[in-house]
């Protein structure tokens, strides 16, 4: 086997054998197949791009190069979601407690940030003492015992993804549906969870700017899933607007707590109990209507709230942040932005809203780079809200008075303000199953 003639295969739009595909995969991790032909075949791809099977073999080539996690000492129907990446997103912390409470087995890896999306391991981290990283053992053992653990992602994870995305970094071949969906689902299935909630973004602050290319990515992901026997769907939710009315990780972590205790933003709230239930259905714990019904018994009752207690409590962090917000530091110096005309907002550049937020130091721009947990924005107006001249429509927070006025300026920027009241959509915009 040849890996020239796996590129020619390609090239001519011919659908690649599974004994190709795993040759590709384990030679590039190996070293024994070089870049420039790795970067020859990824550009066949993205022009003519792969079939299910293709995918579905791919995929589980790139996890099947590093570690794989088994979860199958878990009890019950292990349940995991992801996000494509969004501004304000901060609703694993929110939907992880709501199904545990609900009797769902969430087993969770996440990310860190990077850019202008936020990352839930970074948000986490700013609980006091808080611990992101823990052995299999105690991780498997958490989630028997309370239903949750949310920890950050192994090094070991799906090697080959890593040495292919910095490749396709530097070669033009990011944005490619299959390449992207084979990127998330190679991690999610060496993660080892038996069903998954993708929720994936749409609009300004994501990378899918169009419902159309969304849907085929969901589509694509959730048909990985199923050639590698997962149960998985795909939420499309909106992020033309950042979601919630926090950007920044501290902030955020306020916000989560406010959520689950029944007081958090409408169109958070909202989102979090739609993909709750989902999970819950996905873990065969109920119907679609009767994981509604217990979804909100369960933030109504404030049993999710103790679970999210819990976890903290089980990754050494601070509970006490629950009951008294004042221990999620928050910067020390503030800017309100000011509304300079009466009207209504009408639209939100969401990546450019998170862009001032990374320069108020609350996310990086490299990865490992330093972070403040303490900056961010609190959004007092949002899409659809009227203002009137001389408000204060947001508060930007750092730790560093230097960085708020250009921060200012990129957020006031990313506001359209008009005289008419926009439509607002619903900001769960699909389902792909």
């Amino acid at each position: 086997m040849r890996m020239y003639d796996i590129i020619l295969k390609k090239r001519a739009n011919l659908a690649l054998t599974n004994e190709e595909i795993r040759f590709v995969i384990e030679g590039y991790v190996h070293g024994t197949i070089p870049d420039y032909q790795v970067s020859a075949l990824l550009m066949t791809i993205v022009f003519n791009g792969m079939n299910a099977r293709e995918l579905g073999t791919l995929t589980l080539s790139m996890a099947q190069s590093g570690q794989m996690v088994d979860l199958s000492s878990i009890d019950g129907i292990t349940v995991d979601k992801h996000s494509t990446g969004g501004v304000g997103d901060k609703t694993t912390l929110i939907i992880a407690p709501l199904v545990a409470a609900c009797g769902g087995k969430v087993a969770k890896m996440s990310g860190r940030g990077l850019g202008h999306t936020g990352g839930t391991i970074d948000k986490m981290e700013s609980i006091p003492h808080l611990k992101v990283s823990l052995s299999q053992e105690d991780f498997i053992a958490q989630v028997n015992r309370i239903g949750l653990a949310v920890i950050g992602q192994s090094e070991g994870l799906a090697s080959a993804d890593k040495k292919l995305y910095a490749l396709r970094d530097v070669t033009g071949t990011v944005d490619s549906i299959p390449l992207i969906a084979s990127s998330v689902m190679s991690k999610k299935l060496a993660s080892g969870a038996q069903a998954i909630l993708l929720d994936v973004k749409v609009g300004s602050g994501a990378f899918m700017k169009t419902i159309e290319d969304a849907r085929a990515l969901a589509k694509a992901m959730v048909d990985i899933g199923r050639e590698n026997g997962r149960s998985v769907k795909a939420v499309l939710t909106d992020m033309d607007r950042p979601l919630g009315h926090a950007i920044g990780n501290a902030l955020e972590i306020r916000e989560v707590i406010d959520t689950l205790k029944g007081h958090g933003p409408e169109d958070l709230t909202h989102e979090c109990i739609i993909m709750a239930a989902h999970m819950l259905v996905l873990g065969h714990i109920c119907n679609y209507e009767t994981a509604l019904t217990r979804v909100r018994e369960a933030l109504d009752s404030g049993t999710a709230l103790e679970r999210l207690r819990l976890m903290i409590d089980a990754q050494g962090g601070d509970s006490r942040v629950i009951d008294d917000e004042n221990l999620l530091a928050i910067g020390q110096y503030t800017y309100d932005v000011i509304a300079t005309q009466t009207g209504f907002i009408t639209h939100m550049n969401t990546e450019q809203c998170g862009i001032a937020s990374v320069m108020l130091g609350a996310g990086r721009t490299v990865k490992d780079g330093p972070i403040d947990y303490s900056a961010g924005i609190v959004m007092h107006k949002k899409t659809g809200d009227a203002i009137t001249a001389g408000e204060s429509i947001a508060t930007l927070y750092a730790s560093d008075e230097s960085l708020l006025a250009n921060a200012a300026k990129t957020y006031i920027e990313a506001i359209a303000i008009g005289e008419t009241m926009p439509n607002i959509v619903d900001t769960i915009l699909d389902i792909v199953e």
